[in-house]
């Protein structure tokens, strides 16, 4: 929180005298709900209404405050792990598929209640070319449940694998097609299937990962296929992009945008971002000689839990930062805790 702001706990009246307002002079029949008072911004208009947001980047709980009967929210799952890859041409792994994406207003909440919040870890990558990447963990809050990416194929040789089905798939190798995204199946849709893989001469390249927003690209015969494109939200007081597949395997992928890995051999592959719930790179599957061949391919991103609603908190555990924009708190937890208000 920036040094010039505070968090009053209750509502505080506005008087009608302005140099007590911006003084912050507080009533016994002000505290009635919590309230945020921006003093470098000035006495807070009449009837100004203020929205809290809270970021989870890890798990941890909720207390629904008095006075809120409904939030607006953001989950998104741990993005897929790619697939891993052989040392040798054509032997690519698929992208791992982005974390399931789902965001929507008016969730309905029971005021004093507790509602847990859990932050879906990135899967890992699988770690040669006999391994395909794992599916990320889903991230819940209430009734909504973000399901994990699907993890990218293993090695394109002998024949392929598909890609591994989740809130957005993984990327398929060989004459094998990506996973299917949107699974289990939720409306609107959490996310898009991964690309599959023509398997064409000379470097037989491997599908990308779905996203949040587009499929993931088919590989082709000089390249593995791009991540699928994540989707913006502005929850949080900025766009963001979140949920981005991950690059499939074969002189290298770009991945998609919102926290997507990048596939190698053209260059050095990576994971997904962390707490954008973005899908892993896969192996690269080059030449023994590339200086960027990698057999292993690389871990999808965590994933991340935001709620929006008009009562601040009065308490926190664990390791929260609170900042404010645009009239909003948000709370971002980077290790376990809890939230009450």
């Amino acid at each position: 929180m920036s040094d010039n702001r505070q968090i009053f706990v209750g509502k505080r009246n506005l008087l009608g005298n302005a140099a007590a307002n911006a003084a912050g002079i507080w009533r016994f029949e002000d505290i009635t709900m919590m309230r945020h008072y921006n003093f470098a911004g000035g006495a807070v208009s009449t009837g100004e209404s203020e929205i809290i947001v809270e970021v989870f980047a890890n798990s941890g709980s909720w207390v629904c405050p008095a006075n809120v009967s409904s939030v607006e929210y953001l989950v998104v799952a741990g993005g897929g792990g790619g697939g891993g890859s052989d040392n040798y041409v054509g032997s690519g792994g698929g992208g791992g598929g982005a974390g399931g994406f789902r965001t929507g207003t008016g969730l309905a909440v029971t005021a004093g209640n507790t509602y847990t919040v859990t932050v879906g870890a990135g899967g890992s990558g699988g770690a040669t070319g006999t391994t395909s990447g794992s599916t990320g963990s889903n991230s819940i809050f209430s009734t909504i449940t973000s399901n994990g990416g699907g993890g990218g194929a293993r090695s394109s040789a002998p024949g392929g694998t598909a890609g591994l089905s989740g809130g957005s798939g993984g990327g398929g190798s060989g004459t094998a097609a990506g996973g299917s995204g949107n699974t289990p199946s939720t409306s609107p849709s959490q996310g898009n299937n991964g690309g599959g893989s023509s398997y064409s001469a000379p470097v037989y390249g491997s599908g990308g990962g779905g996203g949040a927003g587009a499929v993931g690209g088919n590989g082709t015969s000089s390249s593995g296929g791009a991540g699928g494109a994540g989707t913006a939200s502005s929850i949080s007081g900025s766009s963001v992009t979140y949920a981005g597949g991950g690059g499939g395997g074969t002189y290298g992928a770009v991945g998609g945008s919102g926290g997507g890995g990048a596939s190698n051999c053209a260059g050095a592959g990576t994971a997904g971002t962390t707490n954008r719930g973005g899908g892993g790179g896969a192996g690269g599957g080059c030449n023994p000689g590339s200086p960027n061949n990698t057999i292993g391919s690389f871990a999808g991103g965590s994933g991340v839990v935001v709620l929006s609603s008009t009562v601040a908190a009065s308490n926190t555990t664990g390791s929260p930062t609170s900042t404010t924009s645009g009239g909003r708190t948000i709370y971002t937890f980077t290790g376990s805790g809890s939230i009450t208000f």
